[in-house]
This record gives C-alpha cells, sequence and structure tokens, in this order.
C-alpha cells in the first residue's frame, strides 16, 4: 500500500511559506506533475518536509472543483500543464473544421478500422488477454471466431468499439452501460450470469495480485443504484458548475473504476465508456486514438494514479494528470502512425504504374511485396479496405489474372490467395 501522507489540519499558517514556494516556482513543478507524498517530500529545501505537503494541500485546497457520486465528494485542481494540454486538444482533437493531424479523407475509413482494433487488443491485453499483435489483428480482419478466451475478449472489445461509433451522439443510461458490459466480457466471465449484470455482493475487490494484498474496495452494492444513476446524470447533463468535457471523460473513467459496478471486466467498461464521453463531446479525432495501448505500457503508473487519488483524500488531480498525459502520448503516437503509413501509400504509388491496377490493389501488392509468406482472404480485404464481398473478390481476381497471385482452393466456395512465383518479376518489368 501507499505511504499516508502526514496530518494537514493543524492551525499553523502555511499561507507565507505557499507564497514563497509559488514565487520560486517549486511549487510549480509539483502541482504540473500533481506529485503525491511519495515525491514531495523529497522536495523540501528551506522547510520541512512536512511544512511542504502542508503548502502544496493548501494550493491545491484553494484552486479545487468539486463533484459528488452518492454520498461521496471528490475534488481536483485544474494546473497549468492541464490548461495548456486541453488547449492542444481542443485545437487538435476536437472541432468541426478538421484537424492538422494529416489524415487524408480517402483514409479515414482505413485509419479509424486499424485504431479501434488497435485499442481493443491493447484494453484486452491490459485485463489478461494472451495473445500477439499480429495474430490478434488477423483474427479480426478475417473475421475468424474466437477460439480462446484471450481472443473472445479482444473480439468482444472489437464488436463493442463498433457499437460506441455507431451510438456516440446518444445518452447513457443505467440499461446502456449493463449492455455495454454484455458486449464486452461475453464469454469471458466465470460465471455466465454476471455479464451485462450489476454485481449483487460485496465480496469483490480490487486485488495486487503479486502479494494478494486488497489496494480498493468499492461502495456497497446497496449504493450501486444511485451512484450509477449519478454517473448518467455526470454523462449526460453539463448544470452547474463547468467542467470541461476531456476533464469530465477523465472522471467518468475513474468513477466506473472506483465504482467497479461489476464482477469483471469493469477497466474494460470504464475505458470504452471514455470513449463514448469524448466522441459524444465532438472530439472526433479521439476515434482514432489508441489510448489503452499507452496505458498497458504504463499500467504501474495508472494502477498507482487510482491509488494516489483515493489514498488523498478522493482528490481526482492525480488520475486527471495521469490521464491527460496518456492522451499527449497517443496523440503523439497516432501522428507517428500516419506519417509511416502515408510513406506506405507513398511506397505503394510505384505499384500504381502497373496497367488495369487501382489504388486498393496497389496497396495489396505492397502488403504481399514486404511478407512474402502472407496469405489473403476475401474477408480481410472487405475489412482493411472497408468494401463490399463483391469488390474485394472483384480485386484479388483480377491480380490472379494479372498473374501476381495464386489461388489455393480451401473448400468448395472458400479460396485464399498467396504470393505468385511469378510476382517478382512481373513487379521488377513495371517498377524498375
Amino acid at each position: 500500500m501507499l505511504e499516508s501522507p502526514p496530518n494537514t489540519t493543524s492551525k499553523d499558517d502555511i499561507i507565507p511559506l505557499m507564497v514563497k514556494l509559488q514565487g520560486n516556482g517549486v511549487l510549480k513543478n509539483i502541482q504540473d506533475n500533481y506529485m503525491y507524498w511519495d515525491k514531495v517530500k523529497y522536495k523540501a529545501k528551506d522547510c520541512t518536509p512536512e511544512e511542504l505537503w502542508k503548502a502544496v494541500k493548501m494550493f491545491r485546497y484553494i484552486r479545487s472543483s468539486k463533484v459528488k457520486f452518492g454520498k461521496t465528494s471528490f475534488s481536483f485542481m485544474i494546473t497549468d500543464y492541464i490548461q495548456r494540454a486541453l488547449h492542444q486538444f481542443d485545437m487538435h482533437i476536437g472541432g468541426t473544421l478538421g484537424s492538422n493531424v494529416g489524415i487524408a479523407e480517402t483514409d479515414k475509413t482505413k485509419f479509424i478500422i486499424s485504431s479501434i482494433m488497435e485499442e481493443a487488443i491493447s484494453s484486452s491485453q491490459m485485463e489478461g488477454a494472451n495473445t500477439t499483435r499480429k495474430k490478434a489483428k488477423e483474427m479480426i480482419q478475417q473475421e475468424k471466431k474466437p477460439k480462446t478466451k484471450s481472443e473472445q475478449m479482444i473480439m468482444n472489445n472489437y464488436i463493442t468499439m463498433k457499437y460506441i461509433v455507431q451510438h456516440k451522439n446518444e445518452d447513457i443510461s443505467p440499461e446502456k452501460l449493463l449492455y455495454i458490459h454484455e458486449l464486452i466480457s461475453k464469454g469471458t466471465l466465470d460465471e455466465v450470469e454476471d455479464e451485462g449484470r450489476f454485481r449483487d455482493n460485496d465480496d469483490v475487490h480490487v486485488v495486487n495480485h503479486v502479494n494478494s494484498e486488497i489496494v480498493h474496495t468499492p461502495p456497497l452494492k446497496d449504493e450501486l443504484n444511485v451512484l450509477v444513476k449519478d454517473l448518467c446524470d455526470f454523462f449526460n447533463n453539463d448544470r452547474g458548475t463547468f467542467v470541461h468535457p476531456i476533464i469530465k471523460g477523465c472522471i467518468i473513467h475513474f468513477i466506473i473504476g472506483w465504482i467497479h459496478p461489476f464482477t469483471d471486466g469493469n477497466g474494460r467498461t470504464a475505458r470504452a465508456i471514455f470513449y463514448w464521453y469524448m466522441l459524444k463531446k465532438g472530439y472526433w479525432l479521439t476515434e482514432y486514438l489508441s489510448i489503452s495501448r499507452i496505458i498497458k505500457d504504463t499500467k504501474v503508473q495508472y494502477e498507482k494514479a487510482f491509488l494516489y487519488s483515493e489514498s488523498d483524500e478522493n482528490d481526482l488531480g492525480y488520475f486527471i494528470t495521469y490521464h491527460i498525459n496518456t492522451m499527449e502520448k497517443a496523440y503523439s503516437a497516432l501522428k507517428e502512425y500516419i506519417s509511416k503509413k502515408q510513406q506506405e501509400v507513398f511506397q505503394a504509388a510505384k505499384f500504381m504504374k502497373i496497367p488495369n491496377v487501382n489504388d486498393r490493389m496497389a496497396q495489396i501488392l505492397k502488403i504481399i511485396h514486404d511478407d512474402s509468406d502472407r496469405i489473403l482472404t476475401t474477408k480481410e480485404i472487405e475489412s482493411r479496405f472497408s468494401v463490399s464481398n463483391f469488390t474485394a473478390r472483384t480485386d484479388l481476381k483480377a491480380l490472379v489474372e494479372l498473374e501476381f497471385l495464386d489461388v489455393i482452393q480451401v473448400n468448395k466456395k472458400k479460396q485464399n490467395f498467396i504470393k505468385s512465383d511469378k510476382f517478382n518479376t512481373i513487379i521488377k518489368k513495371y517498377t524498375s
């Protein structure tokens, strides 16, 4: 468990120290990083660690906002770092005029599908899904039936994300929250009756599996109805004090984890509902961000952000700061990904010189050129390029007729496609 911070209720006048620390920049560094006591205590120089902590807490208290769910109040402070980040997000991932991130209109569907897959895979891997990203993508692209619990978790997440994108403008309700959980947990829980059902007991705990220590005890089941209602009201309404939509999204993510309304699948559900809220509020680029991939790579910090917030008088600033930082990393990763994909499109352009080859066929040739052992299916081409079965079959058959691909007859109906023996010779003829 975390080291508990010192008591800050003493009568000492800490304001002069707070003003001094604000002037020399010490306080700004601590607040922008929203440090917890375990780090703050090492920053004390001209005062004791306890005095420094009191100054930090006083500064946060003066500038804090509050939200309430059920009988429990939560607070948070918007730091300079958070304000700068929110401005950048408003400029680049929201609004109606588009973004300078560089997604061409013709590529949007392809990027969305790829991003949804990444989010589904990473969110499931965080909760124990054990499979490679390559195998998971092939399963989704080729619409293979999941064979293991891990594959089922990933497919569930993918289906859930697609559902959210289709219903992103709708309000949420307890019934819809249950439906999201049902989608996300289908065939993956120990008890099938727990799918799409709020927990009916108080035996659910968040446990550190390394040492079997209980790190979070959720509210009692008798409080769930009120808490879930308050959560839905918070999601649907903007009455009262204004809270920036991205901050609200972060709070929604935290509160679902804190309430822990289900026996299992709470994390996957919380991340899915965060996406729903962001899309509902017009942050359209969220659809392209794989936030769970970043969270998966920083899982210790993710878990600590929950613990810090709960240990320090329900101060959500720790979790919000972590979440904002994660979104920044996801946005940077998206820009790198798009740059890489645009380079691939540029490289595929040389295949466009070949007579009777369209842009999709050129990209298929690029796939085979880069991966000689690749086996293509009609389903994969449908999914990858978001085209009909007829269009996918037409493209593949055209490449067979042009002698770039060979057909493998799987059964009376199904065909797969592989690189032909003549592929390299023909490619060299047209691209050299």
